[in-house]
């Protein structure tokens, strides 16, 4: 190494920019572990809210893409009116300080979709869907144009009742009787044809529970079960 080497280098180190990279790097770094954190506490605690709601017998959890996402599979008991619980949680990407903002941008927010694959058919189709969320990406009901449609208030937020037919349409509503707030809810779904039931949240920790147990503890009265 000649003198003009060692004196470049020496000029590099002393240079600002050779800081705000050090700090920057640092930065990522820290955010990448935070962000990383602040992911498994929030799929732990969801996840954990489930097995309270439905206490499952058998449960299987799959880590999808990282930090990204989680899959869980519950097994329910043979006396439960539900077979099986398949849910998957998605995060923003906390630990990617650089894709944040688009993320934020792009998805908005963390989400929990939760299947309940049913022991008996629901009544008839249904669906509550947040008005917001059915308007931004949200998901398209296959037969909405046979569906009957009006718009409720759900404590603070406005929601579009799909119902195939009244009585249906009044076990929707006995739920919102039941429960002031959707919370974190933003679609239930009564679909016959697959004897399932769909609920998309919006996950927040220590609340999941909270939200879908009224959900959980309705379900039965939007079914077909046997005596009814």
């Amino acid at each position: 190494m000649n003198f003009s080497d060692l004196l470049s280098r020496e000029d590099i180190a002393t240079q600002p920019l050779f800081y705000l990279f050090i700090v920057f790097s640092a930065l990522l770094g820290f955010g990448f572990f935070r962000g990383k954190r602040v992911n498994d506490r929030m799929f732990r605690s969801a996840f954990q809210d489930l097995i309270d709601v439905f206490r499952p017998v058998d449960q299987t959890f799959t880590n999808i893409g990282g930090s990204i996402g989680y899959h869980a599979q519950l097994t329910a008991g043979k006396a439960d009116f539900v077979e099986k619980v398949e849910a998957t949680i998605t995060f923003l990407p906390r630990q990617a300080l650089l894709w944040m903002p688009f993320s934020l941008l792009i998805r908005k927010y963390d989400r929990l979709f939760i299947t309940l694959h049913l022991r008996h058919k629901p009544l008839a189709e249904g669906h509550l869907i947040e008005k917001g969320y059915a308007g931004f990406r949200g998901p398209k009901i296959t037969n909405a144009a046979r569906l009957q449609q009006e718009q409720i208030r759900w404590g603070d937020s406005f929601f579009l009742l799909y119902y195939a037919n009244e009585t249906i349409r009044q076990r929707l509503r006995q739920l919102l009787n039941r429960q002031e707030t959707p919370g974190s809810i933003r679609h239930i779904a009564l679909v016959p044809e697959e004897r399932k039931c769909f609920v998309f949240m919006i996950p927040t920790r220590g609340q999941v529970g909270s939200n879908l147990s009224p959900v959980y503890r309705w379900l039965p009265s939007a079914l077909k079960m046997p005596g009814k």
